[in-house]
């Protein structure tokens, strides 16, 4: 009977597909002798979470699906609409005097927040090494995060914002991140692009729900009152969240950062690993692509109102539109990739993404209504499948025992590249005056060039992302002795 319980509630192995022998040992042993070895790689600080192996139920991994969905749901979907607040910061009715048409500046604002939610992976994944209740950090992260957008609220100064809705912001959201995500992957195994996936089209979810709603409540309260509001929510959501997410018992510190005792060798990269070419060009392909991503994201909206003439409330829907149709590729993507490949799909999400900025933002003669729309909906897909598949990737190629050191070098990285982009972009753009409803100081022709060398800007960064990938999947296959068509 209990034999019955295992192989219908939890018939999952360790891996999808065995790690490189350079980096991991080879599981080769029968699942019993497997299980066996999990028990006594168990360490006792993790006692919290029950000091037996238990295999995970369906019921429990249907709670982390949702947990993680709806933490995902806050992080990213605020992440996604910081536009809304640039372009409200940026305008003539800011309640930041020096924020006024300063998009260069008010973009580090916002690209900080969301680069310290991954570049803080380097300083969480060590505490959760060394602290035995990951609840606890991910309730501690929800709490600081929250009061980053509350204090964000008080502000009437640029330096102010970055201390609050950069600072505190970004630390409190990498502090209830990476527990989740360094802990859900080791719940999966032949079904783990697509439980991936689903935890991250929290993020398409969370754009498309609270892009109209912050755009409403701007509107009709204040952005003040609007991110009070917006910090409540996410703390109320952050409760149950915590008290949801724990270690599975029977994998050591190495693969999910459990327990004191695996401290620095769950989290640091040995330099054998660092030194592969795999690793190499995943850095680079991450950085490049964490900088082009955000780019639509931040100034989609903007450009929505000066260059197409939307109004505000048009192109906070624009912007939901994309992160509903990123959700939905993400799942499609996660179940796509489980089909024919993970790092197959990520090299096609790639190359694509830079292609639809390439053919659909670019003005060419003149602005098209139609044309923008469509690149509002193709970017979602082909963007949303390469953020899915970052964590499967990093777990498909270094093994799972390696997957807290990697997936925290990776994010830090990108962490580091969304810093280069959006700002970038801003710089490139100008600063410009807005009054009324938008009207610019510069004349349209003008406007419209500006944008077009954003435009390529952020094409050129996803497509040498796109190349780092495609390298990737190369130098995967020589590692393992010989291509596989799937992988």
């Amino acid at each position: 009977m209990a034999s019955a319980m295992y192989s219908r509630d939890a018939p999952l192995e360790l891996h999808a597909r065995g790690p490189s022998p350079s980096l991991a040992t080879t599981t080769t042993a029968p699942s019993t002798s497997r299980r066996s070895a999990g028990i006594a790689s168990v360490n006792a600080n993790s006692a919290d979470d029950g000091p037996e192996y238990t295999p995970p139920t369906r019921r429990y991994q249907a709670i982390l699906l949702i947990s993680g969905f709806m933490m995902i749901f806050q992080i990213i979907g605020i992440n996604s609409v910081f536009g809304i607040f640039q372009d409200f910061y940026t305008s003539e009715q800011s309640n930041i005097p020096s924020a006024r048409g300063n998009d260069a500046v008010v973009a580090l604002v916002g690209t900080l927040g969301s680069g310290l939610t991954w570049s803080g992976g380097i300083f969480v994944n060590p505490i959760l090494a060394r602290v035995k209740s990951v609840k606890f950090i991910t309730f501690v992260g929800a709490a600081i995060m929250s009061l980053g957008l509350f204090l964000a609220s008080l502000c009437s100064s640029l330096w102010q914002l970055f201390i609050t809705q950069s600072l505190l912001y970004g630390l409190g959201s990498s502090l209830y991140y990476f527990p989740i995500m360094t802990i859900a992957p080791t719940y999966f195994d032949r079904h783990r692009g697509f439980a991936m996936g689903f935890i991250l089209s929290g993020a398409g979810i969370g754009g498309l729900v609270l892009a109209p709603v912050l755009q409403i409540l701007i509107d009709k309260y204040g952005v003040r009152n609007a991110l009070r509001i917006l910090a409540g929510w996410n703390f109320l959501v952050g409760i149950p969240v915590a008290c949801v997410v724990k270690r599975r018992a029977g994998f050591s510190g190495a693969g999910a950062g459990a327990g004191a005792g695996a401290g620095s060798g769950a989290t640091r990269l040995n330099l054998a690993l660092v030194g592969r070419g795999t690793f190499l060009y995943q850095a680079i392909g991450a950085f490049l692509q964490a900088a082009g991503n955000v780019i639509p994201l931040y100034y989609m909206t903007s450009y929505s109102t000066s260059v197409l003439s939307y109004s505000r409330t048009t192109a906070s829907l624009l912007l939901a539109v994309n992160s509903g149709v990123n959700s939905a590729a993400r799942i499609g993507m996660g179940v796509l990739a489980d089909k024919v490949g993970r790092q197959n799909t990520m090299v096609c999400s790639g190359f694509l993404s830079a292609l639809s900025v390439f053919t659909l933002w670019y003005t060419y003669s003149a602005p098209s209504r139609a044309r923008f729309i469509t690149f509002v909906v193709m970017y979602g897909i082909y963007a949303g499948g390469y953020n899915a598949l970052v964590p499967t990737t990093i777990t498909e190629i270094y093994g799972l025992e390696n997957y807290a050191r990697v997936n925290g070098a990776i994010y830090f990285i990108r962490g580091l590249g969304s810093l280069l982009g959006a700002p970038v972009a801003g710089a490139i753009l100008g600063s410009h005056k807005r009054g009324g409803e938008n009207v610019l100081d510069l004349n349209q022709k003008a406007l419209e060039r500006r944008y077009d060398y954003v435009v390529v800007y952020d094409g050129l960064l996803l497509l040498c992302a796109g190349v780092c990938v495609a390298c990737v999947r190369w130098l995967d296959a020589r590692d393992r002795g010989g291509w596989r068509w799937k992988a």
